[in-house]
């Protein structure tokens, strides 16, 4: 397994994202916002700067990202812009010989839910014939959008889209972060589709308590018994922290917020190998 990380959730610019993965001793690093602005939209000048950044840390760029169908999209938004971001963004995933593109399943605007099905496949199938024609892949995590109501839409998604360039991005920790207690059933499902997956984790929703994140492994994310499930089945891609902690547990001195991700971010980083190590 090739380990990497949503660097924007160890700081905000592209110096303490390279500086914690190094830190990490990891090659990859997952770029989805820099200095608060989407990879996929910074100007020329600031995506070759960070280009050269990346590449004088030795590091690779696993994924972008992307913010494409997710929770700040709508069904009902123009197609079109979909396929420019998409469309502007795979001479830059050339460049950094970047394969895959984090993106979701356009929540609704109200729709029937068959009609919101419907045209989320149809445009996931239109941007996965972009994505083969470039040699990319778009992995659709299972957060906002209509694959992402149960496991069971999410394994009809990839069904019904059926392109070898439309993978998961399995998450561990989003069943239970929406208020979903089923998560191995997600992984299941999602199982046969899996092209990246995502580390996080949160505890088990109830009827008076929606949970919160946790430390991988504290959660209903069956985050330990995932990764062992998929070594045993040799699988040799991604798998990408996205911890969404916004507290340490240690005992305390006073560090402000910014230095409080960092060290969050690589202690997550940490607990990962430490996991995979005793696996």
């Amino acid at each position: 397994m090739k380990l990497s990380g949503i660097a924007d959730e160890a700081g905000a610019s592209i110096d303490a994202q390279i500086r914690a993965h190094k830190e990490l001793g990891w090659s990859y690093i997952d770029l989805r916002t820099v200095d608060g602005v989407q990879f996929t939209e910074v100007s020329d000048s600031i995506f070759e700067s960070i280009c050269e950044k990346v590449d004088q840390a030795g590091l690779k760029v696993a994924c972008f990202a992307s913010g494409i169908a997710n929770w700040a999209c709508k069904i009902t938004d123009p197609f079109e812009q979909s396929v420019d971001t998409l469309k502007r963004t795979i001479p830059r995933m050339h460049k950094l010989n970047t394969r895959y593109i984090r993106v979701m399943s356009y929540p609704n605007d109200d729709l029937t839910e068959d009609a919101w099905g419907t045209e989320a496949v149809r445009r996931m199938q239109e941007l996965g014939k972009i994505a083969e024609d470039a040699g990319i892949v778009l992995v659709v995590e299972n957060c906002d959008g209509w694959a992402s109501i149960s496991a069971d839409h999410y394994a009809r998604f990839f069904e019904r889209v059926n392109s070898p360039s439309v993978k998961a991005v399995y998450d561990t920790g989003n069943p239970s972060s929406h208020g979903q207690s089923n998560t191995w059933e997600w992984y299941e499902k999602a199982k046969p589709h899996i092209g990246f997956i995502h580390i996080k984790d949160h505890s088990t929703p109830t009827a008076e308590d929606q949970g919160e994140h946790t430390w991988l492994t504290e959660g209903n994310g069956f985050v330990k018994a995932t990764l062992d499930d998929l070594k045993k089945e040799g699988y040799s891609g991604f798998v990408s922290i996205e911890p969404h902690l916004r507290k340490i547990i240690h005992e305390g001195k006073e560090i402000d917020q910014a230095d409080l991700a960092y060290k969050t971010y690589v202690e997550y980083g940490n607990r990962l190998k430490a996991l995979l190590a005793s696996l």
